[in-house]
């Protein structure tokens, strides 16, 4: 039996499948450093994960399957979680890369789709916008 049979099914399974994704990013480069703990604990809170599912979770990461979702509005939004995390240290690295592009397939985007997202992401967050982007986003 897998952790995940644990916890029954519907939204909550699915909140603790994508944090446990979200701990498999942290912790791709290594040791989860004190910034990426503070976000996982401020994820756990926001996905209402219980401090025992925490815990399970932070041990063994990879028992939790991605679950995929019908609403790009919802794959976006879990990009976006695990993009916070990956750049809570302010850098994004090879395996980081790898890792998300699996993921955002896994979400339900096209290999094609995955990367032009991923791409733009990284943009976005490394603070490489170009000025029209900028003023977009203010004028919004």
């Amino acid at each position: 039996m897998s952790f995940s049979d644990l916890f029954g099914s519907g939204e909550h399974l699915r909140n603790i499948n994508h944090f446990a994704s979200i701990v498999n990013l942290a912790s791709v480069d290594g040791e989860i450093n004190e910034k990426e703990r503070v976000l996982l604990e401020r994820f756990a809170r926001k996905l209402d994960i219980s401090e025992q599912e925490y815990k399970m979770v932070i041990k063994n990461p990879q028992e939790f399957p991605i679950s995929a979702y019908n609403s790009v509005e919802k794959r976006l939004e879990r990009l976006h979680d695990l993009f916070k995390i990956i750049f809570a240290d302010n850098e994004i690295d090879h395996e980081e890369e790898t890792l998300i592009k699996r993921y955002a397939i896994g979400l339900g985007f096209s290999n094609e789709n995955a990367e032009k997202i991923i791409k733009r992401s990284i943009q976005i967050f490394s603070g490489q916008l170009n000025f029209e982007d900028y003023q977009y986003l203010l004028d919004k």
